[in-house]
């Protein structure tokens, strides 16, 4: 699949398609970014099946994924045929490694899978995709940037915004995968239910190996993300 011209593009880890990892995550938030298939959800107890849906809303645009490069506009004189190929050049030189063990958590404010052990492989491969692929992505507009800091920043997290158009990145980044949007409208009980159920949802799964890198795009300002293409890492 490809996309061209394109509202914005960015760089996922996600499990290998059609794997049990795919197919989990998937389900979870209702839909595949590859085939833009509507999937139908677990059900949760305690939760009502409408505010499940509303609950993954938004991390279900973005498609099942973990964020490496943020979303971004493509610069004019740059094309996603040049783009593929910085990101094939750049899979080379990273080693594939085998994922941390991933658990529920709520930090943040929202319900999401994060690595409970070593992150060292994972920062240093989230760092790559954003200091290697920056040349690609056109500066935030000023309606982006007092977009992005409408949440509350620090210092440091401002300057990286500004360097790199995103605040939560090198020091500042969390590998996760998300499963639910923000969390504030939710009771303590069905906020207990949701990560019982993502526990009971994930936790039975293989260990994740670390193979590649996904290039999604966002064919217009609003739309659903798609999966373009993964490339494979060295080793």
């Amino acid at each position: 699949m490809t996309t061209e011209f394109a509202y914005r593009y960015a760089i996922y880890f996600i499990p290998p398609l059609h794997s049990e990892w795919s197919s989990a995550g998937c389900h979870w938030l209702g839909r595949c970014a590859a085939t833009g298939q509507q999937l139908k959800q677990p059900q949760i107890p305690g939760v009502d099946a409408h505010q499940f849906r509303l609950l993954t809303q938004d991390p279900r645009r973005y498609g099942w994924h973990a964020t490496l490069k943020a979303p971004f506009e493509l610069q004019t004189d740059a094309s996603v045929a040049s783009l593929l190929l910085r990101l094939q050049d750049l899979a080379q030189e990273l080693p594939a490694f085998d994922l941390p063990r991933l658990q529920v958590s709520t930090e943040g404010g929202f319900l999401a899978l994060r690595p409970a052990t070593d992150v060292s492989a994972l920062q240093t491969t989230a760092a790559a995709c954003v200091t290697r692929l920056h040349d690609f992505a056109k500066p935030l507009s000023p309606a982006d940037l007092e977009r992005r800091r409408q949440s509350p920043l620090t210092p440091k997290q401002d300057q990286l915004l500004m360097q790199w158009g995103y605040p939560w990145v090198l020091d500042e980044y969390h590998f996760h995968f998300s499963l639910t949007g923000p969390l504030n409208t939710v009771s303590e009980a069905e906020k207990q239910s949701l990560k019982h159920a993502a526990q009971a949802h994930f936790d039975a799964l293989p260990l994740v190996r670390f193979t590649q890198l996904a290039l999604f795009a966002e064919p217009a300002k609003g739309a659903d993300f798609q999966w373009l293409q993964s490339v494979e890492l060295r080793g």
